[in-house]
């Protein structure tokens, strides 16, 4: 007896089309993927300054005390300067830190958006931390010539 076990044919595979089809797909990927930044001029990276807090402008100090409860980015000319705000909202006691690590202006269907990217940083849990309510922000000044029509806050969470 004859126990030969018997593969099943598999078929001919044109190899030159299927690489070819493999390499459409990827191009078609890279296009959909590559293209729209082209067409929308892409992300442009706005360059900001840290402001010490003597160095704030008066009117952002004078209106800064409506926005500190709330979490969020804001946006103001002041003098031909673009001055941007990121606050964190009131906080039970100290060691609670807000830092800008980047800011773009993003072209959103036909109009312009900053984007402000933060950290936040909260006390670690065995820090000792003044008993005091604090509102955490940042003021930075930006080389924008122009307000952007809105201002988007993205956070991320320090460990």
């Amino acid at each position: 007896m004859n126990n030969k076990l018997k593969l099943p044919k598999l078929p001919k595979i044109n190899w030159k089309l299927f690489i070819t089809i493999i390499i459409i797909i990827v191009i078609a990927a890279l296009a959909v993927k590559v293209i729209p930044k082209f067409i929308s001029g892409g992300d442009k990276e706005v360059s900001y300054e840290i402001l010490e807090h003597s160095q704030v402008p008066e009117k952002i100090q004078d209106i800064l005390p409506r926005y500190k409860m709330l979490e969020r980015a804001l946006a103001a000319k002041i003098d031909e300067q673009i001055y941007v705000v990121v606050t964190r909202g009131e906080k039970l006691t100290g060691g609670y830190q807000v830092e800008v690590i980047k800011i773009q202006v993003v072209k959103d269907n036909d109009e312009e958006k900053m984007v402000v990217h933060a950290v936040f940083s909260d006390p670690g849990t065995d820090e000792l931390v003044p008993q005091v309510i604090t509102y955490p922000y940042v003021v930075v000044k930006t080389d924008l010539k122009e307000l952007p029509q809105k201002v988007e806050l993205k956070v991320a969470y320090k460990q």
